[in-house]
């Protein structure tokens, strides 16, 4: 597996990015039976950045926490049937890694957040690293279905590895 994390703000919270990224995404992957070894990205960055992104991206002019960009389209979320077949580009031809993806975390709005919810900053990372992970998996919470599914998939992988509020 290959985590890649890039710091690109001067807002520091404080914690091993790497280690809770890595930790919190395998989780994830085991827990929606991947079976591939995967690849994926990370970058940190501060309010403006993840503004324009998302403006960019996703026609919304205002600050987010998280964003994700999933490489593959699924049909049926976490459903890897014709992943080889549909997506053969997507595997990274050095190594053979399932690419997923790439993750956009606003440092600064995770920090508001965690004093918000009245829970840790290395909760509420956590908890942004799982909830983008099931996105790249195709996961959603547009409609209120797919939101209790995908909450629950949250729940569940922070509670097995000891993260709670």
């Amino acid at each position: 597996m290959t985590f890649y994390v890039e710091k690109e703000t001067e807002t520091d919270l404080g914690l091993d990015y790497q280690e809770i990224f890595e930790k919190v995404a395998r989780e994830v992957l085991e827990q929606e039976g991947c079976p591939y070894e995967a690849e994926i990205s990370l970058t940190l960055v501060d309010p403006e950045v993840i503004r324009s992104t998302n403006n960019e991206f996703r026609g919304i002019d205002r600050v987010t926490d998280v964003l994700s960009f999933p490489l593959i389209e699924y049909d049926t979320p976490a459903d890897f049937t014709n992943v080889e077949e549909d997506f053969s580009d997507c595997f990274n031809p050095e190594t053979g890694e399932l690419m997923l993806g790439d993750i956009m975390i606003c440092l600064t709005r995770c920090k508001e957040q965690a004093e918000e919810y009245g829970h840790s900053v290395m909760r509420e990372f956590s908890f942004l690293i799982a909830h983008s992970m099931l996105h790249l998996l195709g996961f959603d919470h547009m409609v209120e279905d797919e939101a209790e599914v995908m909450f629950a998939k949250q729940r569940q992988a922070l509670d097995h590895l000891g993260i709670k509020r």
